[in-house]
């Protein structure tokens, strides 16, 4: 070490001050030669004697000074590593590859002295060598530590650097050490944690159909019924520490600390199974919705976000929990049955809203899904009938035409009834939607599902019709939204919308027909989710001359694609006694998708299967079409993988995987929420 330590700066110059004046010395004899050259002689020998002792001087006081040197630095050295040694944070010293070269004591003491371990992430798993500083001076790491949370800062420290700023050693070849910093921030994040548990959190009950549950009872129990209600939510809300507060008769608003909001989860909202059982001689089940918003900026927007999930709550089908959390949506309960609703006044509150909006505009545009099929169709059919009754010029997006869809399209083509440019594309529709238009989105609330989403950011004026439950992702800034989860299908919502725009609508057959097939086609010929609405809207259109016969003659299968469907049945598999899966290969059929749902439905003909999942790939997709007999509510499993639906019908897209494994996720997945009571 000493060998390599060189004299360099003030230090250096100030040894060579002998050397330097030898050179003066010089000067001087040769001029002493010049005068006298007797008295030169005797100069430079003197000059040689001088040089002699000063090189003999040099030779050995330099040893000295840098032995001197050296001592003071190592004892000041020693000070320094004493004073570190000591030093209340634990610091450490580590190499580029993140060994354990030296630590203090408090670095011992809190790692129980692990001096044998050479990597710090055998101590630290979070510090990993990919982690350590390398182009950047410092990194900061969290870490945990004994159940302590510290916040690790790695400081990256070039030798080289101290020599080039000391102006007396040079220690030659550089070299890079990692110094670490242990700082505990175990009390401070308790304080957060306990800040962030102690947040008000705002939370809104809501009774579903309060007057029909009460009026399903004997006059005289029905005040019984209502303090029942009242007691089982003020009781379970006081086990949560809630400040409970009654703002209607069916409305209940509460407040609870952000640390029962986890415990209310984990228990998945018991509330609602508690409510539910409540049996006092009512013929309709009582349900509740709650609307939770958390994790707010402040008390005000966490109102609004509880509104917000009571109104998601609602948009779903009622009986289940909604927790907003910024961007994060969570949903429990939702298992029970649907019940059909028997009075109309909803449909035709919205009806004179409708009515309103569209006399106020030049143009109406309606559009459903994308791949549209026949309810999107017939309700489509259904609003451009309305529109014309109110004069106004209507269009119908629709870009690609299934096979299904196709017979119905032709009955209004080369009509001389109908206008030519009564169906557009999206990139036509494009062309003339503007502020002025009243866009109606029929059979889907979900904006990335519509035809053309681009349209729903060209109007203001924007009505969404669709029974499909809602889900985190809806249309926004919606100015009429009837969203009706009981109702079977778009279409017959279209005709009870009809029969109270204005009196004497008259509509023609082939609109009645294309209504009517969406009837069918989402009932399963009125087998699934029909109620007495339902074949009201039948009657209704059938008193419009649709004709069953030829509907049905237009939905009749070509022999491929009944084989395809026959080969996917045959090939069912059913798992755990009561859920059938099968692939669909398509083949060269033009709608597999829509086979797919054929198939799914027929599979919920045998005996003992409750649910269905059919797997259709096309184009790189894996389409799933699952139904159910209403035991077991498939919206929810199909939720669970981006996709959404009813309880009977749903359906999910996934990319990027083969069917093979999106048959093993899903039928995880069912057990999983089969052995939690999930399903």
């Amino acid at each position: 070490m000493k060998n390599q330590v060189k004299l360099k700066g003030p230090l250096k110059s100030y040894l060579r001050w002998p050397m330097i004046l030898s050179c003066l010395l010089i000067v001087m004899t040769i001029g002493i030669f010049v005068v006298d050259y007797k008295c030169g002689f005797i100069a430079l020998a003197g000059l040689v004697c001088y040089a002699i002792a000063a090189l003999l001087i040099y030779s050995r006081i330099r040893p000295i000074i840098i032995g001197e040197l050296v001592n003071f630095a190592l004892e000041y050295g020693q000070v320094q590593k004493a004073l570190l040694y000591d030093l209340q944070v634990p610091y450490g010293v580590l190499d580029e590859q993140g060994h354990l070269l030296w630590a203090n004591k408090s670095f011992h003491e809190l790692t129980e002295d692990k001096s044998g371990v050479k990597g710090v992430d055998h101590i630290f798993p979070e510090v990993t060598s990919d982690k350590l500083p390398k182009d950047q001076d410092k990194v900061i790491i969290p870490i945990t530590f004994k159940d302590s949370y510290f916040r690790a800062e790695l400081e990256r420290i070039v030798l080289t650097d101290f020599s080039s700023n000391n102006a007396l050693v040079d220690t030659g070849e550089a070299n890079v050490l990692i110094a670490m910093y242990l700082f505990d921030e175990t009390q401070i994040r308790n304080y957060i944690r306990e800040n962030q548990e102690q947040r008000l959190v705002c939370g809104v009950i809501f009774i579903d159909d309060y007057e029909d549950a009460l009026n399903s009872t004997e006059e005289v129990r029905r005040s019984l019924l209502a303090a029942l209600i009242d007691r089982k939510i003020t009781k379970y809300m006081q086990n949560y520490d809630a400040i409970v507060t009654k703002i209607e008769k069916d409305r209940y608003q509460f407040v609870i600390q952000h640390r029962y909001l986890r415990q209310l989860q984990s228990t998945k909202f018991s509330l609602l199974d508690e409510v539910r059982e409540i049996n006092i001689g009512n013929e309709m089940a009582v349900t509740l919705c709650i609307g939770i918003g958390a994790d707010a900026a402040n008390y005000a927007q966490s109102a609004e976000w509880a509104k917000n999930a009571i109104e998601l709550a609602l948009g779903r089908g009622g009986d289940q929990a909604v927790v907003k959390e910024k961007e994060k949506i969570s949903y429990y309960g939702g298992k029970k049955k649907q019940v059909e609703k028997s009075t109309r006044v909803r449909a035709r509150v919205k009806a004179h809203a409708l009515k309103q909006l569209i006399e106020g505009k030049d143009q109406v545009v309606i559009m459903g899904h994308k791949i549209g099929d026949v309810d999107s169709f017939g309700a489509s059919v259904g609003v451009y009938r309305i529109a014309r009754a109110l004069n106004k010029k209507a269009y119908v997006v629709l870009n690609e035409v299934t096979k299904t869809v196709r017979p119905l399209k032709e009955c209004f083509e080369n009509n001389s009834y109908y206008d030519s440019d009564m169906f557009l594309t999206e990139a036509q529709a494009r062309e003339i939607v503007d502020l002025n238009t009243a866009l109606v989105v029929v059979d889907v609330n979900r904006p990335s599902y519509t035809e053309c989403p681009d349209l729903l950011g060209f109007t203001r004026s924007i009505v969404i019709l669709d029974h499909h439950r809602q889900s985190s992702e809806s249309i926004e800034n919606a100015v009429l939204s009837y969203i009706e989860p009981y109702a079977s299908s778009a279409s017959e919502m279209v005709a009870e919308i009809l029969q109270y725009i204005s009196d004497g609508i008259k509509l023609r057959s082939e609109e009645a027909n294309a209504m009517y097939a969406g009837l069918m086609i989402d009932t399963n010929n009125f087998l699934n989710k029909t109620g007495v609405r339902t074949f009201e809207a039948a009657a209704y259109l059938r008193k419009n001359g649709a004709d069953v016969l030829k509907i049905r003659m237009m939905f009749r299968e070509d022999m491929e694609t009944y084989r395809v469907k026959a080969d996917a049945i045959s090939k069912a598999e059913i798992f755990d006694h009561e859920f059938a899966m099968t692939q669909c290969v398509p083949g060269n059929i033009e709608t597999p998708t829509v086979v797919g749902a054929q198939v799914a439905n027929e599979l919920l003909n045998i005996t003992d299967v409750k649910a269905s999942f059919v797997f259709t790939e096309v184009k790189g997709v894996v389409y799933i079409s699952a139904r159910s007999m209403e035991e077991v509510n498939v919206q929810l499993i199909m939720e669970h993988f981006g996709g959404g639906g009813h309880s009977a019908i749903a359906g999910a897209q996934l990319q990027d995987i083969s069917v093979l494994e999106a048959m093993a996720k899903v039928k995880a997945e069912v057990r999983r929420m089969k052995n939690e009571g999930e399903i």
